[in-house]
C-alpha cells in the first residue's frame, strides 16, 4: 500500500493565473523513498508543503492521499492531526524552523506532547534523548537544555530531524536534510533515513546533492518549471539520464579542483585565536594567513568552531586570545568606531540567508541598504540592484519579492549579492551555496571564482561539502574540537591527508558520493 498517492497535482500562487506546480503525479510505498531534484524555484518544496497543507489555497489534486487520508477533504484542524503524526517535516531553514525562545530539548518533546500525551515526564525526557543520540547529535543532555542560537547549523539540522521523526510518522517529508552538515555527519543522517526506510517509513526527499539522493532513492524525480520532466529508477537515472535537464543537471555536479592562485600580499591574518563559551573551548590556537587572490577552506565536523572563526575574523566577536589583522593593520582590537569605515572590504555570505534579512523588506530593499552605504544615489540604487542580481544568475523580477517569498536557492543568492554590492576584497563565506541546487552552485562557485580571477579577491570558504572546497580553495585547514589539527595546499591535502580525521572526513565525502 502507497503511504503517499499523487495524482493532477497544481499549485497556483494568489493572485495568479498560472501554475507553479502543474500536472504533477507520483507515489511512495512504505519503505522506499522518491528523491526530487532541479533547479532552485523548480516546485520542488511546494510539491512536498502540499502533502501537509502547507502550500496556501490554490491546491487541487485529483487525488491526494497521504498516510491513508484523503488530504482534499481536510480542514485546519485535520491538517493538524496529519502533521507530525502520520507525516514528519524535515525542512532546509533550520534556524528559523526551530523556536528560538525555546530549548531543544522542548522541540524535540513537542511532537510527543501533542500526539502521545500519556507519555510521563520521566519517559518523554527519556525518548527525547533517545532521539538526539539517534540523529548523531554529541552529548545529547547538554544539547537538549540549549537554545538553537548555541548550536551550529548542522546542529540545528539534526534537532529538526529528531523533532520529526519523534511521532513515529508514516511518511518523512526530508527538505534538503543533510544541508550544511559535515562529511562524517551527513554519513551518519544517510544511514539513519536508511535505517528508517527498512523499518517501513516512507521518505520523499529533496536535495540538490545528487550524491545524497544516489544515495537514498530508489526512484528520482527531475522537476523543472513546475513539472516533472524525468522520473526513472535511480541507477537507470544516473547511468542513462534522458532528459538534456537532467543531463545539464549531472554535469553540473562535477564541480572539479580549483585553478592556481595568482600570488598576492597578506590581507588578513589569525594569530593565535581562541575563543571559551563557559566550560566549552570552541576555538583553541587558530593561525593562519590569507593572501589576495587566494581562498583558504576550512573544513571540519558541525561544532568543531568554523563559525566561531568566521566570527572573529570579521570581528563580530572578539578573541579571548590572539588577534586579527587587515591588510597588516589591528582589526579584532580595533574600537568599533574605527572599525566602521572598514567594514565595506570585508563581507559575509551566511548559510542561513532567511534568518538574516528583514522579513518585510523586498529584495530591492534589502539590496539598496548595502548599496547606500557606498553613498550611491536613491535614483541608482535599482539600476545598481539589477546589476547585482543578474551577477548571481537572478532576474530584475524578484526585487518586488521579501524573503520568504523565494526559494531557498534564491534567498542564497540574494544574499550574496547584497555581500558583493560594496565591493569588498575579502568574503568570509559560511556555507554560502549549501541550500542550491547542483547548477546553480556550480553557476556561484564560478562566479566567486571569476571574481577572484579579475580583482584579486580573496575568501575564507567554510563549508561541510568537499566538492565545494575542493572546486574553490587553494589552501585547506581542517579543525576538529576548536583545533586546527591539519593545514596545507588543497590537492597535497586531498592526495594524501595526514592526519586520521582528514582522512575520516575523505572517507565519508568518498562513501556519500559512491566514489
Amino acid at each position: 500500500m502507497s503511504a503517499v498517492s499523487v495524482r493532477n497535482l497544481r499549485v497556483v500562487m494568489p493572485g495568479s493565473t498560472a501554475a507553479v506546480v502543474d500536472g504533477v503525479s507520483f507515489s511512495i510505498a512504505a519503505g522506499h523513498c522518491l528523491g526530487i531534484v532541479g533547479e532552485s524555484g523548480a516546485g520542488k518544496s511546494l510539491t512536498a508543503r502540499s502533502l501537509i497543507g502547507l502550500a496556501g489555497q490554490g491546491v487541487t489534486a485529483d487525488e491526494l492521499t497521504v498516510a491513508g487520508v484523503d488530504a482534499r477533504t481536510l480542514d485546519d484542524r485535520g491538517w493538524r492531526g496529519l502533521r507530525g503524526a502520520r507525516v514528519g517535516l524535515v525542512s532546509q531553514d533550520a534556524l528559523v524552523s526551530l523556536d528560538p525562545l525555546r530549548r531543544v530539548g522542548a522541540e524535540v518533546a513537542e511532537p510527543l506532547d501533542v500526539h502521545e500525551p500519556q507519555l510521563g515526564r520521566a519517559d518523554r525526557s527519556r525518548r527525547v534523548l533517545e532521539l538526539l543520540g539517534q540523529v548523531a547529535m554529541p552529548d545529547p543532555a547538554r544539547r537538549a537544555r540549549q537554545y538553537p542560537h548555541e548550536l551550529s547549523g548542522g546542529l540545528r539540522q539534526r534537532a529538526l530531524i529528531a523533532s520529526a521523526i519523534a511521532a513515529s510518522p508514516r511518511l518523512l517529508i526530508a527538505d534538503e536534510p543533510t544541508t550544511a552538515l559535515d562529511a562524517t555527519v551527513q554519513a551518519q543522517i544517510i544511514l539513519l533515513l536508511r535505517e528508517l526506510k527498512k523499518s517501513g517509513l516512507a521518505l520523499l526527499l529533496i536535495s540538490h546533492d545528487l550524491g545524497v539522493i544516489r544515495e537514498l532513492a530508489d526512484e528520482v524525480a527531475v522537476m523543472k518549471d513546475g513539472r516533472f520532466v524525468e522520473v526513472q529508477q535511480t541507477a537507470v537515472l544516473f547511468a542513462a539520464p534522458q532528459h538534456p535537464y537532467t543531463r545539464q543537471l549531472l554535469a553540473a555536479a562535477s564541480l572539479g579542483t580549483a585553478r592556481p592562485p595568482v600570488p598576492g600580499p597578506v590581507v588578513l591574518s589569525a594569530r593565535d585565536l581562541a575563543k571559551t563559551f563557559g566550560s566549552v573551548a570552541a576555538v583553541d590556537g587558530v593561525s593562519f594567513e590569507l593572501r589576495a587572490g587566494h581562498t583558504m577552506g576550512i573544513v571540519g565536523e558541525s561544532g568543531s568552531g568554523k563559525s566561531t572563526v568566521a566570527r572573529m575574523l570579521l570581528a563580530t566577536q572578539a578573541p579571548d586570545r590572539g588577534s586579527v589583522l587587515l591588510h597588516g593593520q589591528a582589526w579584532s582590537d580595533m574600537p568599533e568606531s574605527l572599525r566602521r569605515g572598514r567594514r565595506g572590504g570585508i563581507q559575509i555570505i551566511h548559510q542561513d540567508a532567511l534568518s538574516v534579512f528583514d522579513p518585510r523588506a523586498t529584495v530591492l530593499q534589502i539590496l539598496s541598504e548595502a548599496i547606500a552605504l557606498d553613498g550611491t544615489p536613491r535614483r541608482l540604487r535599482t539600476a545598481r540592484a539589477e546589476d547585482l542580481l543578474a551577477r548571481v544568475a537572478l532576474t530584475p523580477s524578484l526585487l518586488g519579492r521579501r524573503a520568504r517569498e523565494l526559494s531557498g536557492g534564491e534567498r542564497q543568492r540574494v544574499a550574496i549579492a547584497r555581500a558583493l554590492a560594496r565591493e569588498p576584497s575579502i568574503l568570509v563565506c559560511d556555507e554560502p551555496v549549501s541550500a542550491l541546487d547542483a547548477q546553480v552552485q556550480s553557476q556561484v562557485l564560478a562566479l566567486l571564482a571569476s571574481l577572484q580571477r579579475s580583482n584579486g579577491l580573496a575568501m575564507v570558504f567554510i563549508s561541510h561539502d568537499l566538492a565545494v572546497v575542493r572546486a574553490l580553495s587553494h589552501e585547506i585547514l581542517v579543525m576538529k574540537d576548536g583545533r586546527v589539527v591539519e593545514q596545507g595546499p588543497a590537492a597535497d591535502l586531498f592526495a594524501a591527508p595526514q592526519h586520521p580525521f582528514t582522512r575520516e572526513l575523505l572517507a565519508a565525502h568518498r562513501e556519500n558520493r559512491g566514489i
